[in-house]
């Protein structure tokens, strides 16, 4: 009865280490051995300079930090692509004196992501994410880097666990 439990264990383990297909405590579940990050340009009504190379290279970071996937700049096994398509500063709160008390940075990203191996599991699709600050600040220096920090940080997120993780 003993051997047969270590068996057992045995063929999991050895069934585990032979598949592709990893669980890992990031989520991702499908690692791919190359992945291309595209130039993202930045088409938004609004333009930010250097907000296109910053997403690329958070994109890139991101993926490098979570996977064992190497970054390749032609040939990837998988191949993200896109557009930054909107980049809006909007009123969103009023004080008494009907003026604004707070405003919204909102940044939106149309990605078509592309898997050389699996063209089911390809999409095309915009992710977006936001930033509030008062109202009286200007959306100058840390805060505007703090802003584009969080907002990339989260949209790349998102992007990473619709492509490689199955959330």
């Amino acid at each position: 009865m003993k051997i047969f439990k270590h068996l057992i264990i045995l063929i999991i383990c050895i069934t585990a280490i032979s598949c592709k297909v990893k669980y890992s405590f990031t989520g991702i579940t499908e690692t791919p051995d190359t992945f291309q990050v595209n130039f993202f340009p930045n088409n938004a009504d609004l333009i930010e300079p250097g907000l296109d190379q910053k997403f690329r290279n958070d994109l890139q970071d991101l993926i490098l930090n979570q996977t064992s996937a190497q970054l390749v700049t032609s040939g990837g096994e998988v191949i993200y692509e896109g557009e930054i398509t909107e980049y809006r500063i909007a009123p969103m709160t009023a004080t008494a004196q009907n003026t604004a008390a707070q405003n919204r940075l909102t940044i939106r990203v149309n990605v078509r992501y592309f898997n050389t191996k699996d063209e089911e599991k390809d999409f095309e699709k915009p992710f977006s994410f936001f930033f509030d600050y008062p109202a009286n600040d200007q959306l100058v220096g840390s805060i505007k880097d703090t802003a584009i920090d969080e907002i990339f940080e989260r949209i790349t997120q998102d992007i990473l666990n619709a492509s490689l993780a199955d959330w």
